[in-house]
């Protein structure tokens, strides 16, 4: 017999909750693909006196294609060069690890025009709301 079920929607971002979920999906991956490369990857801003983290970029490689998940940096440290810094590392270890292309979205009032500077190209829109903002889905050859 079945066990039984429940199903329950929550906001519940326990990671140890959710752990089954993650290496479910996992295991099933990596018994279709016969690969196991996923990596986290993060590239930091940290305050020299203090250690503490500023901002900086987090992501992840997985089967050949490097992802950038979050991406901040402080106001006062915009504009200063750190953002391309942190990108070119980012996507220098996603070449280091095989990885052949970057995938990342942003928003519209984000920093859309800050990757095109770096050859990301844009290949899917979403309008989202407020009224004229949208998810920017983009992508790189590396």
């Amino acid at each position: 017999m079945a066990e039984e079920i429940s199903l329950e929607v929550c906001e519940d971002s326990d990671a140890a909750k959710l752990l089954p979920i993650e290496e479910g999906l996992n295991e099933f991956n990596d018994l279709m693909t016969g690969i196991n490369d996923r990596k986290p990857l993060s590239v930091l801003v940290k305050s020299t006196s203090t250690g503490k983290v500023l901002g900086g970029m987090q992501g992840r490689s997985s089967l050949g294609l490097l992802f950038i998940d979050l991406f901040y940096l402080p106001p006062e440290l915009r504009k200063m060069g750190i953002g391309s810094d942190i990108l070119h590392r980012f996507e220098d270890e996603g070449r280091k690890r095989g990885c052949s292309a970057a995938f990342l979205y942003t928003i519209s009032f984000q920093a859309p025009h800050f990757y095109k500077k770096y050859g990301w190209e844009e290949f899917g829109r979403i309008d989202s709301k407020p009224e004229g903002i949208s998810r920017i889905f983009m992508k790189k050859s590396l």
